[in-house]
């Protein structure tokens, strides 16, 4: 038990570590690169990037997750076995991207589609042949490697889209740049281990373990895309790029404490729970709730004092094309709290085998988006379709909390005070914002007085 924790500690800070490094890294080069480019190339790569991600999401079968939860998952017939399947369905995404090419260009009405997204698209081929040592790595908590490797690739993706913003200045250098990030992970995951080498095998009794637990996640993730893509696709309809690409600069922002507690859900809690996963469920839940409280206190106070002073940073940062950020920035982030009161217990449901919750909770968010998007767009505007996204993470938490009462794994007491730090925080950094002069962070909403 003690090895157990302190692997999940250690994977814990280097994977906050990991993500504040990555994260410093992709703000410096979104800087340079929103001075390099115009805000309609960020606009367009979005919707591109959204759609390979719906794709992504919607044909997810839970290979990585197969092997981090699985007895065999470190066997090689069963890690080849789904590095296969893997393969296949990399080929199959890129084929799908093919076909919905020429639709997604009428319906964006825009022809510079037909070239990014096939190209853009070959990146999940380059994905698909990427070695299962990664999922090896998050399965034995051996982040600090999972991370330096993520890193790597960051700093290659960054250092060509960089270098070719600036050789000439055009939407090639983001497209390229993406997919040099693919090219990376595909060829320097297969170094990682000098034991293990990824082979073409189909073993039939791997296979139906792969996808027994498969067809679950199908279900989840793609009801993940709806739930979190389909802002993009749709607003890419109500706005135009221009202003779409302000957004994402301003969601950018807001979102990196949702990163932040997804990845330690993904890469910590999850793993760790698997392993304490035939507990009495009063016994499992005890831990969760221990670990769990001081996960809670560092982001109350952290998503606080990024809502009170994000506005400014965005200020400091991008030149006036991007004023709309700063009011979009603090209401967006209001609303990740829910998500970090969902990402810190929802890992629990999946470790249990009970991903079904995660997969109801998405499809009430979805719903949320893609009926409040275009009736709050209609009635108010742009800062109604911002209110509407932001609030978009109740509805995940609150169909989440069923699930955990259903499971005897319910946190609410916990969920209420720290909400209560979270509000009581924000309110005395907002008075301390007032004092100083520099009123709220959202007065730069239009016609805001």
């Amino acid at each position: 038990m003690t090895s157990i924790k302190k692997l999940a500690y250690k994977g814990a800070f280097w994977t906050i570590a990991g993500f504040g490094f990555s994260q410093g890294l992709r703000f410096i080069n979104n800087i340079i690169l929103t001075r390099l480019l115009v805000p309609e190339f960020f606009g367009l790569m979005a919707v591109v990037n959204t759609l390979l991600i719906s794709l992504e999401l919607f044909s997810d079968v839970g290979i990585g997750q197969s092997i981090v939860s699985n007895s065999k998952g470190e066997e090689p017939e069963f890690l080849n076995t789904a590095w296969t399947i893997q393969i296949i369905r990399g080929f199959v995404l890129w084929l799908i991207c093919l076909i919905i090419t020429v639709p997604a260009a009428q319906f964006y009405e825009d022809e510079r589609l037909l070239w990014l997204l096939p190209f853009v698209g070959f990146s999940s081929v380059l994905s698909g042949l990427a070695s299962t040592n990664l999922s090896v790595l998050n399965r034995q908590l051996a982040l600090d490697k999972l991370m330096l490797f993520d890193l790597s690739a960051q700093v290659f993706s960054m250092g060509v889209m960089l270098a070719l913003a600036w050789y000439k200045p055009n939407i090639w250098s983001l497209a390229i740049g993406g997919v040099s990030l693919h090219l990376f992970r595909m060829v320097v995951s297969h170094q990682l281990s000098n034991k293990f080498r990824n082979r073409i095998c189909w073993n039939k009794k791997a296979l139906k373990e792969i996808l027994s637990f498969g067809r679950w996640m199908f279900i989840a993730t793609a009801l993940m895309f709806l739930a979190e893509q389909a802002d993009r696709l749709i607003l890419g309809k109500l706005l135009s790029f221009q202003m779409l690409g302000i957004y994402t600069v301003a969601y950018t922002l807001a979102a990196m404490p949702r990163e932040i507690i997804k990845k330690l859900g993904n890469r910590v809690i999850f793993p760790t729970i698997s392993r304490h996963k035939d507990l009495p469920r009063a016994t499992l839940r005890s831990k969760i709730l221990y670990q769990r409280r001081k996960i809670l206190v560092g982001f109350a106070l952290f998503l606080a004092g990024l809502v009170s002073v994000g506005d400014l940073v965005i200020k400091g940062l991008y030149d006036n094309r991007y004023i709309d950020a700063t009011w979009m920035m603090p209401i967006l982030c209001t609303g990740i709290w829910f998500s970090v009161l969902f990402y810190t217990n929802s890992p629990a449901l999946l470790a249990i085998g009970k991903p079904l919750y995660s997969a109801q909770s998405n499809f009430v968010r979805f719903l949320m988006i893609s009926l409040g998007l275009p009736l709050a767009f209609n009635f108010v505007g742009s800062l109604g379709v911002i209110v509407v996204i932001a609030l978009s993470d109740l509805p995940l938490y609150l169909v989440n909390i069923y699930g955990l009462w259903r499971e005897k794994l319910l946190c609410m007491i916990q969920d209420i005070w720290a909400t209560a730090l979270f509000v009581g925080t924000l309110a005395l950094l907002v008075s301390i914002r007032m004092y100083l002069g520099l009123g709220l962070p959202i007065q730069a909403i239009p016609g805001f007085s």
